[in-house]
């Protein structure tokens, strides 16, 4: 059912369990099993910081199905979602086809919605679903399904860390971890340990476990313990007589004390409960014991009786479960301590620094700045016609004049003496809604428009009643007769992008507001929001990723880092002018009452 290449989707932001598998897995010799986490509850996409041994990865963390994207290697979702949402959590898992196994540990689940999900699972998706109320499972050596195996004493104890022959299955979790010991300690260990929850009704049988382990060439035998309650263990037993089961099975019913008191014992499973004499403990145990199965006398005989069996088999315990590297990987476990800082984009600790994972060397004979914003802004390697583009907007964003109030602010602190730094800071302060910070709010308003598909028509009608401008439209003094060249530019620039979705949309806007007046044209800041969402998509971005740089300000930071460039060259045209301190003129200032 799994393999040293299953991994697995969390849903939740259980970063606990994520751990513990990730233990397991450093344990085990293999690589991280945990692809990443499903947190409903957030809005954009993000990673959190986990340890695989003593090294912290990185591990993505998304909003929902969708957002995962296409090239990740997934096959199991561990749905930790509680019973007020797992049943909604799994239909969406199921129609994601994203899925070959799904674990749901959720207890109190309707039983309608557990019937209704098994009818359709059998009839169309086939997803091995082991549902509801379950504590997971377990391959030795291969994964583990979040807390199965309990403690990592526990599964260093039992073995668990390497593959064994033995399959075991049962409805408890509780007892599940304490049967990996019993099992550990007399076999040489365990292959596959299942716990299929104790609900009336659950998505995985004794009967469909027991016939994939039947037919797994790598286990060798298989250990069974059910409890009162259901027919389960009797179709076992069927399966025996039929000679459709021919490895030995051990077996045994546990709840058979019941039967000796006077008063009807409900347990804690759902499902423990006997309500005909062929679903009690003992009937269960008679008929498992004539059809084959070796079944004990007593649970306190049930160990003994595995270890004969593995006895004859050849597969019994060598009495070793640790060794000098088990022990060197937990004390590498038990004394790892957090980082405090990330970061993704470079690293100086090698002789030669790196860009996104690349020697720094690689990008200087490109003679391109945008490959560099490539690599430490988008973390991708940028193709041909996103590097034009990006050159592009750096030059011709790099000044606009004196006149405009960064560049005046810049010039009035470089003349009242002041250094390269704090005349550049002076300006940039000035950057914001009215100022060079429009192109975040129009590239917000290109993406949510073109997403929810709304018409231009509505657009406009909508910012009109709002009172608010539409961002990266009108200019003070450009207009339809006196065209801003930059724009145009930008325009011929466009037609190289393979999708250009949101460039069209302002631009039909755009057609839109100059029957208003002329000079509400599409301005640089709307050209550009518009070519860089366009950009984003044509790179394979998500949306959930266009979100994040939206939220995060990249629109604005092309602004920022071109025009830094001008007030740079404004501050030290001053000091090269020596120009003294600049003082208002009286005329300049209205002195009201």
């Amino acid at each position: 059912m799994f393999t040293l290449n299953s991994t697995a989707i969390i849903y939740g932001r259980h970063l606990d369990v994520a751990q513990r598998m990730l233990d397991f897995d450093y344990l085990s010799g293999r690589t991280p099993s945990v692809a990443g986490f499903i947190d409903p509850g957030s809005k954009r996409s993000s990673v959190t910081k986990l340890f695989f041994g003593g090294e912290e990865i990185l591990i993505p963390i998304y909003s929902d199905f969708d957002s995962i994207p296409a090239d990740t290697t997934i096959d199991t979702l561990i749905n930790l979602a509680s019973f007020r949402s797992a049943t909604e959590s799994t239909w969406e898992a199921i129609h994601s086809e994203r899925f070959v196994h799904i674990v749901i540990i959720a207890e109190g689940i309707p039983e309608r919605n557990i019937r209704e999900i098994i009818a359709y699972n059998d009839t169309h998706a086939n997803i091995r679903i082991i549902w509801p109320a379950t504590a997971w499972a377990i391959i030795g050596g291969t994964l583990r399904m979040g807390n199965s195996g309990w403690s990592l004493d526990n599964i260093v104890a039992s073995g668990l860390y390497s593959p064994g022959s033995v399959g075991f299955v049962s409805r408890s979790g509780g007892m599940s971890n304490e049967m990996f010991r019993v099992i550990g300690t007399r076999t040489d260990g365990i292959h596959t340990g299942i716990a299929l929850g104790g609900d009336r009704f659950v998505c995985s049988t004794f009967r469909d476990i027991i016939l994939d382990y039947s037919q797994n060439p790598e286990i060798k035998m298989i250990v069974m313990l059910g409890e009162v309650g259901s027919r389960d263990e009797l179709e076992i037993a069927e399966l025996l007589v039929a000679k459709k089961i021919t490895k030995p099975v051990v077996a045994y019913v546990s709840g058979s004390f019941a039967e000796a008191l006077t008063t009807e014992v409900q347990f804690g499973h759902a499902g423990a409960k006997a309500n005909a004499d062929e679903e009690k403990a003992s009937y269960k145990n008679k008929a498992l014991r004539e059809a084959g199965a070796r079944v004990p006398e007593s649970y306190a005989d049930f160990g003994d009786l595995i270890s004969s069996v593995a006895q004859e088999l050849g597969i019994a315990s060598s009495g070793v479960r640790t060794n000098t590297e088990i022990q060197q990987k937990l004390q590498i476990i038990n004394t790892r301590k957090p980082t405090r800082f990330t970061s993704t984009i470079s690293d100086e600790r090698d002789e030669d620094v790196l860009y996104n994972g690349r020697p720094l060397t690689e990008y200087i004979g490109d003679a391109s700045i945008a490959k560099v914003i490539g690599a430490l802004w988008l973390k991708r390697d940028l193709p041909g016609y996103a590097l034009d583009y990006i050159n592009t907007i750096i030059i011709l964003l790099a000044d606009h004049g004196p006149a405009v109030s960064g560049a005046t602010n810049t010039i009035v602190t470089a003349r009242a003496g002041k250094d390269i730094l704090s005349s550049l800071v002076s300006g940039l302060m000035t950057i914001g809604p009215r100022f060079g910070g429009a192109i975040d709010g129009a590239a917000r308003t290109w993406y949510e428009a073109v997403d929810q598909k709304e018409t231009p028509e509505h657009l406009i009608t909508r910012m009109k009643n709002s009172g608010n401008p539409i961002q990266g439209i009108g200019h003070k003094v450009k207009s339809k007769f006196n065209p801003d060249n930059r724009c145009e530019i930008l325009r011929q620039l466009a037609k190289n992008i393979p999708s250009i979705k949101h460039l069209n949309y302002a631009l039909s806007v755009e057609t839109l507001t100059l029957e208003k007046r002329a000079n509400l044209i599409l301005n640089v800041d709307g050209h550009i929001a518009a070519s860089l969402l366009d950009i984003f998509v044509s790179i394979g971005m998500t949306p959930s990723e266009i979100e994040i740089y939206i939220d995060a300000g990249i629109f604005n930071a092309f602004f920022i880092l071109a025009r830094s460039i001008g007030f740079i060259g404004h501050a030290l045209d001053q000091k090269r002018l020596g120009e003294p301190l600049y003082r208002t003129a009286w005329e300049d200032i209205y002195y009201g009452e």
